[in-house]
């Protein structure tokens, strides 16, 4: 069983619909005690990063969250997902803890050189991890669609596993062990998303 963590994300149904569409079965977690017997966890979000801490934190979900993440199965973050995994946002003045299983923050593209703010679209990624299982067949330079003001800073930038460029270069992804993490959104990146959720499915 896949367990697709419910809190409320905007992005819930497609990320739903992306996995059974490769034959997971899915099962939406609106309580700690529904992680238990789970084999692997997608944590999906779209939106502020207070309110995703916040509703994660009314649901018991953001302990339940990180305990199942050290416990060595496969994790999945994505987008603000992704985000949730640091220590903290600087975005709107947040005053929400992250997750804290990456020493980071969380920052706002900077604006310089006529980007606009937030990035909507396609970008290409470049695979700084070759050997990352996300990747398998993937190759660098594919693109992926991506919806965000705000990315992570890494403090240890051997977890990134993608960079991207968009006016600075970016963690567009990351890797350790078990728990994965997309800036992007797989579930909109058509075959190279579907691809990359696959490989996930199939990680040990």
């Amino acid at each position: 069983m896949i367990a697709l963590i419910d809190y409320g994300a905007g992005n819930l149904h497609s990320v739903e619909k992306a996995l059974r569409f490769l034959g997971a079965d899915v099962r939406r977690v609106t309580r700690p005690e529904q992680l238990k017997h789970a084999r692997a966890a997608v944590l999906p979000g779209v939106g502020a990063f207070d309110d995703c801490l916040n509703a994660m934190q009314r649901q018991e979900l953001l302990e339940a969250s990180r305990a199942y993440a050290l416990t060595g199965r496969p994790f999945l973050g994505i987008c603000v997902g992704y985000q949730a995994l640091f220590e903290r946002s600087e975005e709107f003045n947040s005053c929400a803890a992250g997750l804290g299983i990456f020493k980071g923050k969380v920052v706002r593209f900077s604006g310089t050189g006529g980007i606009k703010v937030p990035q909507i679209g396609w970008n290409q990624i470049e695979i700084v991890q070759p050997d990352c299982p996300l990747y398998r067949d993937i190759p660098s330079g594919s693109y992926v669609y991506f919806v965000h003001s705000f990315y992570p800073l890494p403090q240890d930038s051997s977890i990134t596993a993608t960079r991207t460029d968009y006016g600075e270069t970016f963690a567009s992804s990351i890797w350790k062990d078990n728990v994965f993490a997309t800036q992007f959104h797989p579930e909109k990146s058509q075959k190279i998303g579907l691809k990359l959720l696959e490989n996930f499915l199939e990680c040990e």
